[in-house]
């Protein structure tokens, strides 16, 4: 079979198209004809040498994907030859072969159908931004739930694949949503979307229209998925018990800041990993997902579709700044 494979840790850029041997399942996996794959930038992250795992090489990128169980190890019950799945969280693309590739093995407890309504393209690349989403949105004692609808929820990066998930979701909550995007056009589908307001990050005076905009409230908890400069700023706008769910950092490192100004309002920072859900935890998660999406009549984003032998294409227009999922059209 044919897979991107990543031979070094210098970047996506350095990916090469290669044959290799078919994959076989191990009990309690299936093995699946890739039809699309999703991009995220915890790939090109670990493409770079700048993610936790650290798998030997060659190694195949790739953590969500959709495609057509082919066979399956012992013990799988869920799933059989001819379905049609998606992959939630698991090892897929971190520690064993993703999704870039014309086939690959994944623990059965770790994959879903496609939802009723859904285009498999939705689906492939939905799992990993939403259950990423879900769990900034959720990971406090005291989330934002229906009963403190009128909560104000920030989020940067909003035109992302976490951005719009949040954005989605925090609807769904009963939240005030304010995303943050550069683009006039991204901030008009943005809305289109949910956001309640858009604004620009890099307007000099963000702090003063956000907190005009939502007077006299301010920032209840923000999903931060830049990090670099903006990050302070995002603090300022907190609320006395607001709380910043770090998902990203594509802007870089944050710069120094004064932690004093965390104390009198009791802020909170707390960084976000899906790795925590176990494989039922995800299906759990997933679950609640859908059953949000589906009384809003909402749908995952998809950006763009690159062919197969696109995808260093795919990872530059990831790199871009898309709206939505860019995906790797893998097999018909």
């Amino acid at each position: 079979m044919r897979a991107w494979l990543m031979n070094s840790y210098e970047g996506e850029d350095k990916l090469q198209m290669g044959e290799v041997p078919d994959p076989e399942p191990a009990p309690g996996e299936a093995l699946l004809r890739i039809r699309f794959a999703g991009l995220n930038p915890a790939d090109a992250f670990l493409s770079r040498g700048m993610y936790p795992a650290n798998p030997p090489l060659p190694h195949v990128l790739g953590r969500d994907g959709v495609g057509e169980v082919l066979a399956v190890g012992s013990n799988v019950k869920n799933v059989r030859a001819g379905d049609i799945v998606g992959v939630l969280r698991c090892d897929v693309g971190v520690s064993t072969w993703g999704t870039l590739a014309e086939k690959t093995v994944a623990p059965a407890a770790s994959l879903a159908p496609v939802p009723d309504g859904w285009s498999i393209e939705e689906m492939a690349g939905a799992p990993l931004a939403f259950l990423t989403a879900w769990q900034a949105l959720t990971q406090w004692n005291d989330p934002p739930a229906p009963e403190r609808a009128g909560s104000v929820l920030l989020v940067t990066g909003a035109s992302g694949g976490v951005g719009i998930a949040a954005i989605l979701l925090g609807k769904s909550m009963g939240l005030t949503v304010v995303g943050l995007s550069r683009s006039t056009e991204k901030g008009a589908r943005l809305k289109e979307l949910g956001a309640d307001f858009v604004f620009d990050p890099a307007d000099p005076n963000l702090r003063k229209s956000v907190l005009a905009a939502i007077s006299p409230r301010k920032v209840d908890l923000a999903v931060d998925n830049i990090g670099g400069t903006l990050f302070p700023e995002v603090i300022a706008m907190l609320g006395y018990g607001g709380r910043i769910s770090v998902v990203g950092r594509s802007a870089g490192a944050v710069p120094e800041f004064n932690t004093g100004t965390l104390f009198f309002r009791r802020n909170r920072i707390g960084g976000v990993a899906v790795s925590d859900y176990s494989p039922e935890a995800a299906q759990t998660a997933w679950r609640e997902i859908l059953r949000r999406l589906d009384e809003a009549s909402k749908r995952p984003v998809v950006d763009q579709v690159f062919p197969f032998e696109q995808a260093k294409e795919a990872f530059r227009r990831l790199a871009h700044g898309p709206l939505g999922k860019v995906l790797v059209r893998v097999a018909g």
